[in-house]
């Protein structure tokens, strides 16, 4: 994202600190990133649609607090999410779970020349045993194409730390299969 389109999101919640109905054009743009990005948490449908229908209940309760940080507005709507997605399982005492695309599974290996059918099991497998935290970042880094520094802001962690939990899960990916998988983008 651009600096001067991160500037006009940024006008558009000025605004709709004002005028709340403004907001309609951000929903509209990141409602169904929100929804996919919960739905990989939760891997089901109607609790996705209420913890995404509160995210964005607390977005709108919470415009006149929004101060500009320098990120796409977006990092800010992960943020609550993620922090609303964290907040049931603690709730409902329960272990979270991410449902991993197998598709997009196939795009983080699309360095690696021959991986078979099998190695995506396994690895969708594998993922699945990853510490949370690991597949947080994980998550954000390749599946939302979010960089470091918004991936510190939206898990509350330093830049640092959102590097080094990549590196080392990427790392265990490596080591266990053999692949080769980009960092993605800086």
């Amino acid at each position: 994202m651009t600096d001067e389109e991160i500037q006009q999101e940024y006008k558009v919640i000025e605004q709709a600190k004002n005028e709340p109905a403004a907001f309609g054009v951000l929903y509209e743009k990141y409602f169904n990133r929100i929804f996919s990005f919960i739905y990989n948490q939760t891997d089901n449908e109607e609790l996705t649609a209420d913890l995404c229908s509160q995210t964005f209940l607390l977005v709108l309760n919470n415009l006149k607090r929004f101060e500009f940080r320098g990120f796409p507005v977006s990092a800010w709507f992960y943020r609550i999410a993620a922090n609303e997605v964290n907040k049931h399982y603690r709730k409902n005492n329960a272990q979270k779970i991410f449902s991993l695309e197998e598709k997009r599974l196939r795009e983080l290996l699309q360095q690696e020349e021959d991986y078979s059918e099998e190695l995506i099991g396994q690895l969708l497998n594998f993922m699945k045993e990853l510490p949370t935290d690991m597949l947080e970042v994980l998550q954000l880094r390749f599946f939302e194409s979010k960089d470091f520094k918004e991936i510190a802001f939206i898990l509350d962690i330093t830049e640092s730390g959102a590097k080094m939990r990549t590196y080392r899960a990427l790392d265990h990916l490596r080591k266990k299969f053999n692949v080769k998988i980009k960092y993605g983008k800086e």
